[in-house]
């Protein structure tokens, strides 16, 4: 097998694409030739030693990704050689096989697009369990999506549109609010033609008939996150997803008093591990909306998995609508 290995995590530049003896799985492993593996944000912070999980060295960066399982541990009953599935553990991906736990494998049911099912559990699972168990998002409500264009941000758009609430997406271009649009969104917010505490509130007081969302959904942080809670409605649901700008808010706690409003914070990982039953219900009913033409990631661009860095250097970009994805030619 072949794979990125990070000997040091000092950044991207210092992954090597290796080879390695290809490994035997343990009781409850599975042994995963990977077609396809998708880029997302945490992916670039393991490399640089920033991300709140930190593995031992060497480790093979690639936290989500999809293929086909050629060979299973001891132990493991519900999978079997020749399935395809779908897998979030964290690091592995970026490579041409991997053991990964069982029991984080997805069964993927006939029909599901491997490059699609690389890019689907971690923007699906996270905007699923935000707006529908966590936001308790109703048909009728108004959403406020910052961050719209991305991959968890598009993933929101699909779900709360499938909710029946009226969608509002921010992004930073023309172009990007163009596809927020055709992911469903009823109306969009340029954000680089507004200030964050002068017409960004008047923009989001606008599109919402002065009311306010009922549910901001934020992956991104940063300086816009003050003036959009500011703008929520009267028992709004503040979603906290990440911090793709960079900068962690601080939110003055009169705020949500004022509003009758809660901060909810949505950590879907730790769901996964507290409430598995609950996690396994939310992606079989993901995987059917998936079947049923409901929902589908967005894709930017596919690229070889041996052009990793060149997938960095696009991510760190910002450019990107939807997810990048590599892929394996075997």
């Amino acid at each position: 097998m072949q794979a990125w290995l990070c000997e040091n995590p000092v950044g991207v530049e210092a992954l090597n694409w290796k080879h390695q003896p290809t490994p035997e799985p343990g009781p409850r492993e599975v042994l995963i030739e990977i077609k396809a593996a998708s880029l997302n944000f945490p992916d670039l912070l393991i490399v640089q030693n920033k991300y709140q999980i930190k593995p031992a060295l060497p480790f093979v960066p690639g936290a989500e990704y999809a293929g086909i399982i050629s060979a299973v541990g001891t132990e493991v009953k519900h999978l079997h050689v020749g399935q395809p599935v779908a897998c979030l553990s964290g690091t592995g991906g970026f490579g041409t096989h991997t053991l990964a736990p069982a029991a984080l494998c997805m069964p993927l049911p006939p029909g599901f697009d491997l490059v699609d099912a690389a890019a689907f559990v971690m923007t699906y699972a996270t905007s699923y369990h935000a707006l529908i168990d966590r936001a308790a998002l109703k048909a009728g409500e108004t959403i406020l999506v910052l961050g719209g264009a991305g991959g968890v941000g598009t993933a929101a758009i699909q779900i709360a549109r499938e909710a029946g609430a009226r969608v509002i997406a921010a992004a930073s271009s023309a172009d990007k609010c163009a596809l927020c649009l055709a992911q469903g969104a009823h109306a969009t917010i340029n954000y680089s033609e507004h200030t964050p505490n002068g017409s960004l509130r008047d923009a989001i007081k606008e599109a919402t008939g002065s009311r306010g969302p009922d549910v901001i959904y934020d992956p991104v942080g940063g300086d816009f996150a003050e003036p959009a809670f500011r703008s929520i409605a009267w028992r709004g649901r503040y979603v906290v997803i990440g911090f793709a700008s960079g900068p962690i808010p601080s939110l003055p706690l009169n705020l949500p008093l004022l509003k009758g409003a809660s901060v909810v914070g949505v950590f879907w990982g730790e769901f996964a591990k507290r409430e598995p039953q609950s996690n396994a219900a939310m992606l079989h009913t993901l995987a059917q909306w998936y079947l049923q033409g409901k929902i589908k990631p967005v894709i930017d661009q596919t690229l070889p998995m041996e052009a990793l860095p060149q997938a960095y250097a696009i991510m760190a970009s910002r450019q990107v609508k939807g997810k990048l994805v590599l892929v394996n030619a075997h």
